[in-house]
């Protein structure tokens, strides 16, 4: 685990994303949860929702829960998942707007609730590398920005 001591300012907004992330990991597992695995009036209320979408969406809460533990620890590989998860997101995003293209069924919700989804991962993404740095830091070989 690395922790990396920064600016005073930057671990505030560190901690803060932090904790927001897994706090919107357990509101999303919650969400999916009880579509997924809730009653009939569950799935009802959730309209004509898009089965991989909900599912990434679902499996992707606890990601949100173990990378904000991270970055509230401080450990630069949390950064690095921030970005890869901002990565996934945007291409579920698109394989969604695929979908939709293609006549397929959705909740007009769903575009909201992604690009909500995918502008918060940028946020948290752009503010974890910013404090902890995403790139490199080894000395010569590959990878090194020096």
């Amino acid at each position: 685990m690395t922790i990396k001591a920064g600016v005073p300012g930057r671990s505030r907004w560190l901690t803060g994303i932090g904790f927001g992330a897994v706090l919107f990991g357990v509101l999303t597992v919650v969400a999916g949860g009880r579509v997924l695995f809730g009653s009939e009036a569950s799935r009802l209320a959730a309209g004509a929702y898009v089965p991989f979408v909900l599912w990434f969406n679902f499996f992707s809460g606890f990601a949100y829960v173990l990378i904000g533990i991270g970055l509230i620890l401080r450990n630069r590989r949390a950064a690095r998942a921030a970005v890869l998860m901002t990565v996934a997101i945007l291409v579920v995003f698109a394989a969604f707007g695929l979908h939709v293209a293609q006549g397929g069924a959705f909740e007009a919700r769903t575009v909201g609730a992604m690009t909500f989804r995918a502008l918060v991962w940028l946020t948290i993404a752009i503010v974890a590398c910013r404090s902890l740095g995403c790139r490199s830091t080894r000395q010569g070989g590959r990878g090194s920005t020096r």
